[in-house]
C-alpha cells in the first residue's frame, strides 16, 4: 500500500539555470522541498557529464535541505569519504554499475549515509530481493538516465507497484523514489502506485512559478487500501 504522508519532493539541480546556482540554492531552501537531488554523472556510465566535489562543496554551507546524491557513474564506491565528508545524506549507486552491492551498502551506511540503490528503466525490481532489507531508498529510473527533459517511461507505474508489494510484504521501511518525466500528472500515478519520493528537473525549473510547481507535487494525496 502507499504511504499515509504527502510525497518527498526532491528538485533537481540539473535542470537549474547554472549560472544562478545560487538562487536556486534560495529556491530550494525557501520552498516545500525536501531534498535537493544532485545528479553526478561521468561521460563513461552515462552519456553526459554534470556535477562534480567543487559544486557540492560550494552548494553544501547554504542548503538547508538534505542531499540527495545520485551517482550515475561507473566507480561510485571511490567517493564514499568525500561524500560522507561534504554531509551528503543519501547516497545513490546504481545496480548496474555494483557487482557486490552488499558490500557497497555496508560500506555507505559505516559512513553514516543513508544507502540507495537506483534501477534503470530495463533493470527488474525483483533483482533487489535478497538486499531489500539492507537499503533506505530505491530509486527507479523513468527515463534513461544522462540528461533531463525526458518523457516518462510509463511501465515505471507498474515498477513502482511491484515494489511497494515486495517492501510491504516484508514490514520494511524502505523508500521508493522515481526520477525522471516527473510532473502534476505523472507523480499522481506513481503516488498511488506507493512512491514516496518524487525528483523533479524540468517540471520546477523550468515552470514559471518554481515554487508552485513544487506546490502541486507536495500535496498530491497517496491512496489508501
Amino acid at each position: 500500500m502507499s504511504q499515509l504522508h504527502s510525497p518527498i519532493i526532491a528538485p533537481s539541480l540539473l535542470a537549474a539555470d547554472f549560472l544562478h546556482l545560487d538562487k536556486a540554492v534560495e529556491l530550494i531552501n525557501d520552498s516545500e522541498a525536501d531534498w535537493l537531488h544532485i545528479d553526478v554523472m561521468d561521460g563513461v556510465f552515462v552519456p553526459n557529464i554534470s556535477f562534480g566535489f567543487p559544486i557540492l562543496e560550494a552548494i553544501r554551507p547554504h542548503i538547508r535541505k538534505p542531499l540527495d546524491v545520485h551517482l550515475m557513474i561507473v566507480e561510485p564506491m571511490k567517493f564514499v569519504r568525500e561524500l560522507a565528508a561534504l554531509g551528503v545524506d543519501t547516497m545513490n549507486v546504481h545496480y548496474e554499475v555494483s557487482p557486490h552491492l552488499h558490500r557497497s551498502l555496508g560500506a555507505i551506511r559505516d559512513a553514516g549515509m543513508k544507502a540507495a540503490v537506483t534501477l534503470n528503466p530495463h533493470t527488474p525490481v525483483e533483482l533487489l530481493g535478497d538486499v531489500l532489507g539492507e537499503l533506505d531508498m530505491v530509486l527507479l529510473m523513468s527515463v534513461n538516465p544522462g540528461f533531463g527533459g525526458q518523457r516518462f517511461i510509463p511501465q515505471t507505474v507498474d515498477k513502482v507497484r511491484r515494489l511497494r508489494r515486495m517492501i510491504d510484504e516484508r514490514g520494511l521501511s524502505t523508500l521508493i523514489e522515481v526520477d525522471g518525466g516527473v510532473n502534476a500528472k505523472t507523480g499522481a500515478e506513481l503516488v498511488a502506485a506507493g512512491a514516496d519520493a518524487l525528483v523533479a528537473g524540468s517540471y520546477v525549473f523550468a515552470h514559471e512559478d518554481p515554487r508552485a510547481a513544487i506546490h502541486s507535487l507536495k500535496v498530491l494525496a497517496p491512496q489508501t487500501k
